[in-house]
């Protein structure tokens, strides 16, 4: 004989298939927000680094 009737399991059922989807939401988001994060620094570091290379070409042009 099972725990609990078959006509209220299917509530349990269903809200522990919508507490799963909420979390596997909040998850996805949350990794998102993290992925952004590091594209935008990873950008930064480019940009910076383009930077110093156009700051030794201009000072070897100087030199020369």
């Amino acid at each position: 004989m099972p725990a609990l009737p078959l006509d209220e399991a299917g509530k349990y059922v269903a809200a522990a298939y919508l507490v799963f989807l909420a979390l596997v939401l909040i998850y996805v988001a949350i990794m998102a927000g993290r992925l952004a994060r590091v594209e935008r620094d990873l950008g930064e570091i480019a940009e910076l680094l383009e930077q110093r290379a156009a700051a030794e070409d201009e000072r070897e042009t100087v030199a020369r």
